[in-house]
Protein backbone atom coordinates (compact mmCIF):
# COMPACT_ATOMS: atom_id res chain seq x y z
CA UNK A 1 0.00 0.00 0.00
CA UNK A 2 1.42 3.40 -1.00
CA UNK A 3 2.71 5.12 2.15
CA UNK A 4 3.75 8.57 3.33
CA UNK A 5 6.42 8.20 6.03
CA UNK A 6 6.37 10.81 8.81
CA UNK A 7 9.49 11.38 10.90
CA UNK A 8 8.42 12.44 14.39
CA UNK A 9 10.65 14.97 16.13
CA UNK A 10 8.35 15.37 19.13
CA UNK A 11 5.72 17.79 17.80
CA UNK A 12 2.34 17.75 19.54
CA UNK A 13 0.68 17.61 16.10
CA UNK A 14 2.71 14.87 14.40
CA UNK A 15 -0.17 12.41 14.59
CA UNK A 16 -2.43 15.12 13.23
CA UNK A 17 -0.28 15.17 10.08
CA UNK A 18 -0.78 11.43 9.77
CA UNK A 19 -4.48 11.88 10.40
CA UNK A 20 -4.83 14.46 7.61
CA UNK A 21 -2.99 12.18 5.20
CA UNK A 22 -5.31 9.31 6.11
CA UNK A 23 -8.30 11.56 5.47
CA UNK A 24 -7.04 11.63 1.88
CA UNK A 25 -7.33 7.80 1.84
CA UNK A 26 -3.55 7.53 1.77
CA UNK A 27 -1.76 5.36 4.30
CA UNK A 28 0.69 7.16 6.60
CA UNK A 29 3.18 5.73 9.07
CA UNK A 30 5.00 7.54 11.90
CA UNK A 31 8.55 6.60 12.89
CA UNK A 32 11.11 8.18 15.25
CA UNK A 33 12.63 11.26 13.65
CA UNK A 34 16.16 10.21 14.44
CA UNK A 35 15.69 6.54 13.54
CA UNK A 36 17.89 4.72 11.02
CA UNK A 37 16.26 4.63 7.60
CA UNK A 38 18.08 1.37 6.83
CA UNK A 39 16.05 -0.31 9.60
CA UNK A 40 12.73 0.69 8.03
CA UNK A 41 10.72 -0.91 5.25
CA UNK A 42 10.67 1.70 2.48
CA UNK A 43 9.37 -0.57 -0.27
CA UNK A 44 6.00 1.23 -0.47
CA UNK A 45 7.03 4.66 0.79
CA UNK A 46 6.35 7.41 -1.74
CA UNK A 47 7.36 10.47 0.28
CA UNK A 48 8.77 11.61 3.63
CA UNK A 49 7.47 14.35 5.92
CA UNK A 50 9.68 15.91 8.61
CA UNK A 51 7.50 16.98 11.55
CA UNK A 52 7.69 19.98 13.83
CA UNK A 53 9.39 19.85 17.22
CA UNK A 54 9.58 21.71 20.54
CA UNK A 55 13.36 21.89 19.92
CA UNK A 56 15.52 24.38 18.07
CA UNK A 57 18.04 23.05 15.54
CA UNK A 58 20.67 24.72 17.73
CA UNK A 59 19.80 22.72 20.86
CA UNK A 60 22.52 20.34 21.97
CA UNK A 61 19.99 17.51 22.09
CA UNK A 62 18.07 18.52 18.97
CA UNK A 63 16.75 15.49 17.04
CA UNK A 64 18.55 15.01 13.73
CA UNK A 65 17.24 12.92 10.82
CA UNK A 66 19.33 10.10 9.43
CA UNK A 67 21.41 11.65 6.58
CA UNK A 68 20.18 8.88 4.29
CA UNK A 69 16.76 10.58 4.32
CA UNK A 70 18.24 13.18 2.01
CA UNK A 71 19.91 10.54 -0.17
CA UNK A 72 16.88 8.24 -0.50
CA UNK A 73 15.63 9.85 -3.70
CA UNK A 74 12.20 10.30 -2.11
CA UNK A 75 10.35 13.63 -2.06
CA UNK A 76 10.66 15.38 1.32
CA UNK A 77 8.31 17.91 2.95
CA UNK A 78 9.59 19.72 6.05
CA UNK A 79 7.04 21.31 8.39
CA UNK A 80 8.16 24.05 10.84
CA UNK A 81 11.15 22.41 12.57
CA UNK A 82 11.27 20.09 9.55
CA UNK A 83 11.81 23.12 7.30
CA UNK A 84 14.49 24.47 9.61
CA UNK A 85 16.23 21.08 9.56
CA UNK A 86 16.23 21.11 5.76
CA UNK A 87 17.79 24.59 5.76
CA UNK A 88 20.30 23.92 8.55
CA UNK A 89 21.36 20.53 7.16
CA UNK A 90 21.98 21.98 3.68
CA UNK A 91 24.12 24.99 4.56
CA UNK A 92 21.47 27.62 5.23
CA UNK A 93 21.12 29.68 8.39
CA UNK A 94 18.42 29.42 11.05
CA UNK A 95 18.31 32.00 13.82
CA UNK A 96 16.07 33.07 16.67
CA UNK A 97 14.08 36.12 15.69
CA UNK A 98 12.76 38.99 17.81
CA UNK A 99 9.66 38.78 15.61
CA UNK A 100 8.36 35.40 16.67
CA UNK A 101 5.26 34.17 14.89
CA UNK A 102 2.45 32.53 16.81
CA UNK A 103 -1.06 32.20 15.44
CA UNK A 104 -2.54 33.31 12.14
CA UNK A 105 -0.37 34.85 9.41
CA UNK A 106 -1.21 35.33 5.72
CA UNK A 107 1.12 33.80 3.12
CA UNK A 108 2.16 35.82 0.10
CA UNK A 109 3.08 33.40 -2.71
CA UNK A 110 6.24 34.66 -4.45
CA UNK A 111 6.96 31.72 -6.75
CA UNK A 112 5.17 28.83 -8.40
CA UNK A 113 5.36 25.36 -6.88
CA UNK A 114 3.15 22.23 -7.04
CA UNK A 115 2.76 22.36 -3.25
CA UNK A 116 0.57 25.45 -3.64
CA UNK A 117 -1.44 24.22 -6.62
CA UNK A 118 -5.01 25.48 -6.19
CA UNK A 119 -4.08 27.76 -3.26
CA UNK A 120 -5.05 31.44 -3.27
CA UNK A 121 -2.44 34.09 -2.67
CA UNK A 122 -2.81 35.54 0.82
CA UNK A 123 -4.19 32.36 2.39
CA UNK A 124 -4.21 32.22 6.20
CA UNK A 125 -1.59 29.93 7.74
CA UNK A 126 -1.01 28.92 11.36
CA UNK A 127 2.40 29.71 12.82
CA UNK A 128 4.13 28.49 15.98
CA UNK A 129 7.87 29.16 15.86
CA UNK A 130 10.60 31.19 17.52
CA UNK A 131 13.41 30.39 15.08
CA UNK A 132 13.21 31.53 11.45
CA UNK A 133 15.16 31.21 8.21
CA UNK A 134 17.88 33.89 8.08
CA UNK A 135 19.68 32.69 4.94
CA UNK A 136 18.59 30.13 2.33
CA UNK A 137 20.85 27.29 1.17
CA UNK A 138 22.50 27.98 -2.18
CA UNK A 139 20.24 25.63 -4.13
CA UNK A 140 16.97 26.80 -2.48
CA UNK A 141 14.48 29.47 -3.51
CA UNK A 142 11.70 31.34 -1.74
CA UNK A 143 8.15 30.22 -2.62
CA UNK A 144 6.17 32.24 -0.06
CA UNK A 145 6.66 34.59 2.84
CA UNK A 146 4.41 35.58 5.72
CA UNK A 147 2.78 38.96 6.08
CA UNK A 148 5.54 39.68 8.64
CA UNK A 149 8.22 39.31 5.97
CA UNK A 150 9.56 35.95 7.19
CA UNK A 151 10.06 32.94 4.87
CA UNK A 152 6.96 30.75 4.77
CA UNK A 153 7.95 28.19 2.13
CA UNK A 154 11.19 27.32 0.33
CA UNK A 155 11.94 24.76 -2.37
CA UNK A 156 15.19 23.14 -3.45
CA UNK A 157 15.72 23.48 -7.21
CA UNK A 158 17.93 20.43 -7.71
CA UNK A 159 16.10 18.11 -5.32
CA UNK A 160 12.47 17.25 -4.72
CA UNK A 161 12.53 18.91 -1.28
CA UNK A 162 10.15 21.59 -0.05
CA UNK A 163 9.69 23.10 3.40
CA UNK A 164 6.99 25.23 5.01
CA UNK A 165 7.20 27.25 8.21
CA UNK A 166 3.47 26.99 8.97
CA UNK A 167 1.40 23.99 10.10
CA UNK A 168 -0.97 22.73 7.35
CA UNK A 169 -2.23 19.93 9.62
CA UNK A 170 -4.16 22.22 12.00
CA UNK A 171 -7.62 23.41 11.08
CA UNK A 172 -6.64 27.09 11.44
CA UNK A 173 -4.63 26.97 8.19
CA UNK A 174 -6.90 27.67 5.23
CA UNK A 175 -6.88 24.74 2.80
CA UNK A 176 -4.07 23.15 4.83
CA UNK A 177 -5.27 19.70 3.80
CA UNK A 178 -4.85 20.75 0.15
CA UNK A 179 -1.18 21.50 0.86
CA UNK A 180 -0.71 17.99 2.24
CA UNK A 181 -2.70 16.52 -0.65
CA UNK A 182 -0.52 18.33 -3.15
CA UNK A 183 2.57 16.84 -1.54
CA UNK A 184 1.22 13.31 -1.14
CA UNK A 185 -0.54 13.05 -4.52
CA UNK A 186 1.00 15.57 -6.92
CA UNK A 187 4.61 15.51 -5.69
CA UNK A 188 4.99 12.04 -4.12
CA UNK A 189 2.50 10.28 -6.42
CA UNK A 190 0.84 8.24 -3.64
CA UNK A 191 -2.38 6.39 -4.49
CA UNK A 192 -5.54 6.57 -2.37
CA UNK A 193 -5.70 3.07 -0.92
CA UNK A 194 -6.41 3.64 2.80
CA UNK A 195 -9.88 3.31 4.40
CA UNK A 196 -11.33 2.70 7.85
CA UNK A 197 -12.38 -0.73 6.63
CA UNK A 198 -8.74 -1.41 5.81
CA UNK A 199 -7.70 -0.26 9.28
CA UNK A 200 -10.30 -2.49 10.97
CA UNK A 201 -9.19 -5.47 8.90
CA UNK A 202 -5.51 -4.86 9.63
CA UNK A 203 -6.09 -4.33 13.36
CA UNK A 204 -8.26 -7.44 13.62
CA UNK A 205 -5.48 -9.50 12.09
CA UNK A 206 -2.93 -7.95 14.45
CA UNK A 207 -5.15 -8.67 17.47
CA UNK A 208 -5.56 -12.33 16.50
CA UNK A 209 -1.80 -12.71 15.97
CA UNK A 210 -0.85 -10.81 19.12
CA UNK A 211 -3.38 -12.34 21.53
CA UNK A 212 -3.47 -15.92 20.30
CA UNK A 213 -5.63 -17.98 22.64
CA UNK A 214 -4.96 -15.89 25.77
CA UNK A 215 -7.89 -14.33 27.63
CA UNK A 216 -8.18 -10.59 27.01
CA UNK A 217 -9.31 -8.17 29.70
CA UNK A 218 -10.63 -4.74 28.82
CA UNK A 219 -11.34 -2.16 31.49
CA UNK A 220 -14.46 -0.28 30.42
CA UNK A 221 -14.67 3.38 31.41
CA UNK A 222 -18.13 4.00 29.97
CA UNK A 223 -16.92 6.34 27.24
CA UNK A 224 -16.80 6.04 23.47
CA UNK A 225 -13.19 4.83 23.29
CA UNK A 226 -13.46 1.82 25.59
CA UNK A 227 -16.85 0.83 24.15
CA UNK A 228 -15.51 0.85 20.59
CA UNK A 229 -12.47 -1.10 21.81
CA UNK A 230 -14.85 -3.68 23.25
CA UNK A 231 -16.67 -3.88 19.91
CA UNK A 232 -13.33 -4.30 18.13
CA UNK A 233 -12.28 -7.14 20.43
CA UNK A 234 -15.65 -8.88 20.19
CA UNK A 235 -15.55 -8.65 16.38
CA UNK A 236 -11.97 -9.92 16.04
CA UNK A 237 -11.91 -12.60 18.74
CA UNK A 238 -14.29 -15.30 20.00
CA UNK A 239 -16.62 -13.55 22.53
CA UNK A 240 -15.74 -16.20 25.13
CA UNK A 241 -12.12 -14.99 25.01
CA UNK A 242 -13.03 -11.38 25.81
CA UNK A 243 -13.54 -10.32 29.43
CA UNK A 244 -14.98 -6.86 30.05
CA UNK A 245 -14.61 -5.26 33.46
CA UNK A 246 -16.35 -2.04 34.38
CA UNK A 247 -14.93 -0.50 37.53
CA UNK A 248 -17.38 1.90 39.17
CA UNK A 249 -14.88 4.30 40.69
CA UNK A 250 -17.47 6.60 42.21
CA UNK A 251 -16.09 9.20 39.77
CA UNK A 252 -18.52 8.42 36.96
CA UNK A 253 -21.27 10.44 35.30
CA UNK A 254 -24.94 10.28 36.21
CA UNK A 255 -26.31 6.70 35.90
CA UNK A 256 -23.16 5.64 34.04
CA UNK A 257 -23.16 2.06 35.31
CA UNK A 258 -26.64 1.24 34.01
CA UNK A 259 -25.89 2.69 30.58
CA UNK A 260 -22.60 0.81 30.31
CA UNK A 261 -24.26 -2.50 31.15
CA UNK A 262 -26.95 -2.05 28.50
CA UNK A 263 -24.50 -1.00 25.80
CA UNK A 264 -22.10 -3.90 26.33
CA UNK A 265 -24.80 -6.52 26.54
CA UNK A 266 -26.10 -5.26 23.20
CA UNK A 267 -22.66 -5.95 21.68
CA UNK A 268 -22.87 -9.61 22.69
CA UNK A 269 -20.49 -9.58 25.64
CA UNK A 270 -20.27 -13.00 27.32
CA UNK A 271 -18.09 -12.06 30.29
CA UNK A 272 -19.04 -8.73 31.89
CA UNK A 273 -18.00 -7.86 35.44
CA UNK A 274 -19.34 -4.79 37.27
CA UNK A 275 -17.08 -3.85 40.17
CA UNK A 276 -18.07 -1.39 42.91
CA UNK A 277 -14.76 0.21 43.90
CA UNK A 278 -15.88 3.68 45.00
CA UNK A 279 -14.37 3.33 48.46
CA UNK A 280 -10.96 2.26 47.11
CA UNK A 281 -10.69 5.24 44.74
CA UNK A 282 -11.92 7.85 47.18
CA UNK A 283 -9.47 6.54 49.77
CA UNK A 284 -6.61 6.69 47.26
CA UNK A 285 -7.53 10.30 46.42
CA UNK A 286 -7.97 11.48 49.99
CA UNK A 287 -5.94 14.62 50.67
CA UNK A 288 -4.64 14.89 47.08
CA UNK A 289 -5.16 18.16 45.19
CA UNK A 290 -2.38 18.09 42.59
CA UNK A 291 -3.82 16.93 39.22
CA UNK A 292 -0.79 14.82 38.28
CA UNK A 293 -0.89 13.09 41.66
CA UNK A 294 -4.60 12.43 41.16
CA UNK A 295 -3.96 10.80 37.80
CA UNK A 296 -1.19 8.62 39.17
CA UNK A 297 -3.28 7.55 42.17
CA UNK A 298 -6.23 6.68 39.93
CA UNK A 299 -4.07 4.75 37.45
CA UNK A 300 -2.42 2.69 40.15
CA UNK A 301 -5.73 2.01 41.87
CA UNK A 302 -7.24 0.88 38.57
CA UNK A 303 -4.55 -1.72 38.15
CA UNK A 304 -4.70 -2.91 41.77
CA UNK A 305 -8.49 -3.24 41.66
CA UNK A 306 -8.56 -5.08 38.35
CA UNK A 307 -5.77 -7.45 39.36
CA UNK A 308 -7.59 -8.31 42.60
CA UNK A 309 -10.86 -8.86 40.74
CA UNK A 310 -9.48 -10.70 37.74
CA UNK A 311 -7.95 -13.45 39.85
CA UNK A 312 -11.49 -14.47 40.74
CA UNK A 313 -12.57 -14.62 37.08
CA UNK A 314 -9.60 -15.49 34.83
CA UNK A 315 -7.19 -18.29 35.74
CA UNK A 316 -3.62 -17.85 34.56
CA UNK A 317 -2.13 -15.16 32.36
CA UNK A 318 -4.15 -12.62 30.39
CA UNK A 319 -3.60 -9.71 28.00
CA UNK A 320 -4.78 -6.23 29.05
CA UNK A 321 -6.61 -4.21 26.37
CA UNK A 322 -7.03 -0.44 26.55
CA UNK A 323 -8.96 2.16 24.60
CA UNK A 324 -5.96 4.47 24.38
CA UNK A 325 -6.06 7.11 21.63
CA UNK A 326 -3.06 8.88 20.21
CA UNK A 327 -4.16 12.14 21.85
CA UNK A 328 -3.56 10.40 25.20
CA UNK A 329 -0.02 9.53 24.13
CA UNK A 330 0.72 12.97 22.71
CA UNK A 331 -0.39 14.86 25.83
CA UNK A 332 1.46 12.41 28.06
CA UNK A 333 4.71 13.04 26.17
CA UNK A 334 4.68 9.56 24.64
CA UNK A 335 4.98 10.38 20.97
CA UNK A 336 6.74 8.02 18.65
CA UNK A 337 10.11 9.70 19.08
CA UNK A 338 12.10 10.43 22.22
CA UNK A 339 11.62 14.21 22.22
CA UNK A 340 7.94 14.62 23.08
CA UNK A 341 7.07 16.69 26.16
CA UNK A 342 4.35 16.16 28.77
CA UNK A 343 1.24 18.35 28.76
CA UNK A 344 -0.68 16.17 31.21
CA UNK A 345 -0.38 12.52 32.19
CA UNK A 346 -3.12 10.09 31.25
CA UNK A 347 -3.67 7.30 33.75
CA UNK A 348 -3.68 4.66 30.98
CA UNK A 349 -0.34 5.86 29.60
CA UNK A 350 2.02 6.98 32.36
CA UNK A 351 0.94 4.94 35.38
CA UNK A 352 4.04 2.95 36.45
CA UNK A 353 1.98 -0.21 36.78
CA UNK A 354 0.48 0.18 33.30
CA UNK A 355 3.94 0.87 31.88
CA UNK A 356 5.26 -2.30 33.53
CA UNK A 357 2.56 -4.37 31.82
CA UNK A 358 3.24 -2.61 28.52
CA UNK A 359 6.98 -3.29 28.80
CA UNK A 360 6.15 -6.95 29.43
CA UNK A 361 4.18 -7.06 26.18
CA UNK A 362 0.90 -7.62 28.01
CA UNK A 363 -1.08 -4.66 26.62
CA UNK A 364 -2.98 -4.27 23.32
CA UNK A 365 -4.37 -0.91 22.20
CA UNK A 366 -6.37 -1.28 18.97
CA UNK A 367 -7.28 2.44 18.76
CA UNK A 368 -3.78 3.77 19.37
CA UNK A 369 -3.47 5.29 15.87
CA UNK A 370 -6.92 6.93 15.83
CA UNK A 371 -8.48 10.23 16.80
CA UNK A 372 -11.91 10.62 18.36
CA UNK A 373 -13.93 11.17 15.18
CA UNK A 374 -12.18 8.19 13.55
CA UNK A 375 -13.11 6.11 16.59
CA UNK A 376 -16.73 7.14 16.11
CA UNK A 377 -16.56 6.11 12.44
CA UNK A 378 -15.07 2.76 13.41
CA UNK A 379 -17.72 2.28 16.11
CA UNK A 380 -20.52 2.85 13.62
CA UNK A 381 -19.00 0.20 11.32
CA UNK A 382 -18.84 -2.22 14.26
CA UNK A 383 -22.48 -1.71 15.24
CA UNK A 384 -22.06 0.38 18.40
CA UNK A 385 -25.27 2.20 19.31
CA UNK A 386 -25.57 5.70 17.88
CA UNK A 387 -26.24 7.34 21.25
CA UNK A 388 -22.98 5.88 22.57
CA UNK A 389 -21.00 6.95 19.50
CA UNK A 390 -22.32 10.52 19.75
CA UNK A 391 -21.57 10.76 23.46
CA UNK A 392 -19.15 13.51 24.43
CA UNK A 393 -15.62 12.45 25.48
CA UNK A 394 -15.11 11.62 29.14
CA UNK A 395 -11.64 11.48 30.75
CA UNK A 396 -10.37 8.21 32.16
CA UNK A 397 -9.91 9.69 35.66
CA UNK A 398 -13.55 10.77 35.52
CA UNK A 399 -14.89 13.51 37.74
CA UNK A 400 -11.63 13.57 39.71
CA UNK A 401 -10.08 15.90 37.11
CA UNK A 402 -13.22 18.01 36.92
CA UNK A 403 -13.16 18.61 40.66
CA UNK A 404 -10.36 21.08 41.31
CA UNK A 405 -8.80 20.44 44.70
CA UNK A 406 -9.53 17.46 46.89
CA UNK A 407 -12.01 14.83 45.69
CA UNK A 408 -14.67 13.78 48.21
CA UNK A 409 -17.87 11.77 48.02
CA UNK A 410 -19.94 14.91 48.62
CA UNK A 411 -18.18 16.95 45.94
CA UNK A 412 -18.57 14.07 43.45
CA UNK A 413 -22.29 13.86 44.19
CA UNK A 414 -22.76 17.60 43.66
CA UNK A 415 -20.79 17.73 40.40
CA UNK A 416 -22.52 14.61 39.07
CA UNK A 417 -25.96 16.18 39.58
CA UNK A 418 -24.95 19.59 38.18
CA UNK A 419 -23.27 18.03 35.14
CA UNK A 420 -26.38 15.96 34.44
CA UNK A 421 -28.53 19.08 34.59
CA UNK A 422 -26.19 20.86 32.16
CA UNK A 423 -26.04 18.00 29.66
CA UNK A 424 -29.81 17.38 29.86
CA UNK A 425 -30.46 21.04 29.09
CA UNK A 426 -28.11 20.91 26.08
CA UNK A 427 -29.95 17.90 24.70
CA UNK A 428 -33.40 19.38 25.26
CA UNK A 429 -32.34 22.61 23.54
CA UNK A 430 -30.90 20.75 20.52
CA UNK A 431 -27.36 21.94 21.25
CA UNK A 432 -25.67 18.72 22.36
CA UNK A 433 -24.74 17.42 18.90
CA UNK A 434 -23.38 20.83 17.87
CA UNK A 435 -20.77 20.63 20.63
CA UNK A 436 -17.66 18.43 20.63
CA UNK A 437 -17.43 18.29 24.42
CA UNK A 438 -19.37 19.90 27.25
CA UNK A 439 -19.11 19.41 31.00
CA UNK A 440 -19.23 21.14 34.36
CA UNK A 441 -16.23 21.78 36.62
CA UNK A 442 -16.40 22.23 40.40
CA UNK A 443 -13.95 24.92 41.50
CA UNK A 444 -12.07 24.81 44.83
CA UNK A 445 -13.60 28.09 46.04
CA UNK A 446 -16.86 29.34 47.45
CA UNK A 447 -18.50 32.62 46.61
CA UNK A 448 -20.77 35.05 48.45
CA UNK A 449 -24.31 35.33 47.12
CA UNK A 450 -27.86 36.17 48.04
CA UNK A 451 -30.58 33.56 48.53
CA UNK A 452 -33.89 35.30 49.15
CA UNK A 453 -33.19 37.82 51.88
CA UNK A 454 -30.29 35.86 53.29
CA UNK A 455 -26.57 35.90 52.61
CA UNK A 456 -25.36 32.74 50.85
CA UNK A 457 -21.93 31.19 50.51
CA UNK A 458 -22.09 28.63 47.73
CA UNK A 459 -19.89 26.56 45.45
CA UNK A 460 -18.73 27.88 42.08
CA UNK A 461 -19.37 25.88 38.91
CA UNK A 462 -17.57 26.50 35.61
CA UNK A 463 -19.29 25.36 32.42
CA UNK A 464 -17.16 24.23 29.50
CA UNK A 465 -18.27 23.71 25.88
CA UNK A 466 -15.98 23.51 22.85
CA UNK A 467 -16.08 22.69 19.17
CA UNK A 468 -13.35 20.55 17.63
CA UNK A 469 -12.64 17.97 14.93
CA UNK A 470 -10.11 15.80 16.71
CA UNK A 471 -9.40 17.17 20.17
CA UNK A 472 -5.94 18.51 19.31
CA UNK A 473 -7.28 22.05 18.89
CA UNK A 474 -10.61 23.42 20.09
CA UNK A 475 -12.61 26.64 19.96
CA UNK A 476 -15.09 27.88 22.53
CA UNK A 477 -18.68 27.06 21.62
CA UNK A 478 -20.48 30.38 20.94
CA UNK A 479 -23.49 29.89 23.17
CA UNK A 480 -26.57 31.93 22.32
CA UNK A 481 -26.76 34.27 25.30
CA UNK A 482 -30.31 33.36 26.26
CA UNK A 483 -29.46 29.66 26.48
CA UNK A 484 -26.39 30.30 28.64
CA UNK A 485 -28.27 32.60 31.02
CA UNK A 486 -31.19 30.20 31.33
CA UNK A 487 -28.96 27.18 31.98
CA UNK A 488 -27.07 29.10 34.66
CA UNK A 489 -30.33 30.06 36.35
CA UNK A 490 -31.63 26.47 36.21
CA UNK A 491 -28.42 25.17 37.83
CA UNK A 492 -28.45 27.64 40.73
CA UNK A 493 -32.18 27.11 41.35
CA UNK A 494 -32.10 23.33 41.10
CA UNK A 495 -28.89 22.94 43.12
CA UNK A 496 -28.93 25.35 46.08
CA UNK A 497 -25.35 24.40 47.01
CA UNK A 498 -24.21 26.29 43.89
CA UNK A 499 -23.98 30.04 44.36
CA UNK A 500 -22.29 31.08 41.13
CA UNK A 501 -21.88 29.79 37.55
CA UNK A 502 -19.14 30.95 35.15
CA UNK A 503 -18.44 30.06 31.51
CA UNK A 504 -14.94 29.09 30.34
CA UNK A 505 -14.07 31.03 27.15
CA UNK A 506 -10.52 29.63 26.67
CA UNK A 507 -9.56 27.93 23.41
CA UNK A 508 -7.08 25.06 22.96
CA UNK A 509 -4.32 26.15 22.76
CA UNK A 510 -3.38 27.81 25.06
CA UNK A 511 -5.69 25.91 27.43
CA UNK A 512 -6.49 22.20 27.30
CA UNK A 513 -10.10 21.06 26.95
CA UNK A 514 -10.18 19.53 30.44
CA UNK A 515 -9.19 21.73 33.36
CA UNK A 516 -6.76 19.21 34.84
Amino acid sequence: MDTILILDFGSQTTQLIARRIRELSIYSRIVPGDGRLADMDLSEVKGIILSGSPHSVHDADAPIPDPSVYESGLPVLGICYGLQRLVHDHGGQVEQQQRREYGRARQQITGGHPLFEGMEDGFVSWMSHGDSIERLPQDAELVSESEHGLPGCIAFRERNFVGIQFHPEVTHTEAGTLVLENFAVRIAGARRQWTMDAYAEQMSAELVARVGSSPVLLLISGGVDSTVTAAMLLAALPPEQVHLMYVDTGLMRYRETEEVRRGLEALGAKHLYIVDAEEAFLSALAGISDPEEKRRAIGDTFVRVQEAEIRAHIPGDYVLAQGTLYTDYVESGRGVGEKARVIKSHHNVRSPLIEAKRDAGEVVEPLIHLYKDEVRELGARLGVRDDIIRRHPFPGPGLAVRILGEVTRERCALLRQVDNTYITELKERGLYDEIWQAFAVLLPIRSVGVAGDERGYGSVIALRAVGSRDGMTADVYPFPTDHLLEISSIITNRHPEVGRVVYDVSSKPPATIEWE
